[in-house]
């Protein structure tokens, strides 16, 4: 595992000088009390190269013996060429394939689910999985309904075969496309190009989501599939020793946790200090949580994740 975020960080009392918002309307809504943002001149695929170089040094497996690369973003440096060629590039992946993945704030476990099926069918033995988003580029700072919930960051991950009874368990994934205006981004692709944007519309080239809905998709879907991934495993809720959310929202988190009957001492958060960082939340936590000692050899960790398509995933492992 490894995961990078951003030095510069902004808090809720530096958004209130922005928009008509306040620390506690912030903290109370959603548990976030600051995140980390970009500066100019940093990229996501920079975010992405030093999360990925971090998991290699852990792995103990050099660029080169990596044979696939996966990154999930919807924050790519460019349109074209793809967001994972160029951290191919920078990271010095001379002998991968590469792919993006689309899947928003599931992204990170859509690339887990698909590195795992790869790997069961011998078609690649070394992959990297990648989850990183810079949301400040798409992200309305005139909207104070969404600009407190987002922040940047990178989390990885190296995925190998092994014969050691650990690793991924099961996974899950799945989406709803007649739900894809509850969170979206309605211009600046190929139906609305931006050079077509009337400069009095140009908002609409930024997130836009109706909260109140994508909460309740949120919270049954992610429930959904942390059931799902459990019993394909052959596990209950009660074995269980970490949840690792999807970072959206305080309350989303603690309703999944009471729905699956976990409680809350269980549930590993870190939203306070990052925001929603999207297909990087799930990596961040759970590299996070295990470099500061919280998740031991033997644990079951359980990863879900719900976000824009709509999209939703979970993955059941063990350290």
């Amino acid at each position: 595992m490894g995961s990078f975020v951003p030095s510069h960080r902004m808090t809720n009392l530096d958004l209130e000088k922005i928009v008509d918002t306040s620390d506690e309307w912030i903290r109370t809504r959603t548990g976030i009390r600051e995140r980390r943002i970009c500066q100019k001149d940093e990229t996501n695929s920079d975010m992405a190269v030093a999360a990925g170089r971090r998991a290699l040094e852990m792995a103990g497996i050099k660029p080169s013996e990596i044979d696939l690369l996966l990154v999930a973003t919807v924050t790519p440096d460019y349109r074209l060429p793809s967001a994972s060629c160029i951290v191919q590039q920078k990271l010095g992946l001379e002998n991968a394939a590469t792919m993006d993945i689309l899947a928003a704030c599931a992204g990170f476990i859509y690339g887990l689910s698909t590195a795992e099926v790869y790997i069961k069918c011998g078609k690649f033995k070394r992959i990297l999985v990648v989850g990183v988003e810079k949301l400040s580029s798409i992200t309305d700072y005139t909207d104070r309904n969404t600009c407190v919930l987002f922040g940047d960051g990178a989390g990885a991950a190296v995925v190998i075969p092994t014969e050691e009874d650990r690793g991924l368990l099961s996974t899950f994934m799945k989406s709803d496309g007649r739900l894809g205006e509850l969170l979206w981004i309605p211009d600046g692709g190929s139906k609305a190009p931006i050079q077509d944007i009337n400069m009095n519309n140009s908002h609409q080239v930024f997130i836009k989501m109706n909260g109140s809905e994508v909460f309740k998709h949120a919270v049954r879907q992610m429930e959904d599939a942390s059931r799902r991934v459990l019993d394909e495993a052959g596990l209950t809720t009660a074995d269980v020793d970490w949840l690792i959310p999807h970072q959206a929202n305080y309350r989303i988190i603690s309703s999944t946790a009471k729905r699956l009957g976990l409680s809350m001492n269980k549930v590993y958060v870190n939203i306070e200090k990052y925001g929603n960082t999207s297909s990087a939340s799930v990596p961040i936590a759970l590299d996070e949580a295990i470099h500061n000692g919280k998740v031991k050899e033997g644990n079951i960790i359980l990863m879900a994740a719900f976000g824009g398509g709509l999209t939703w995933a979970a993955a059941a492992y063990k350290w």
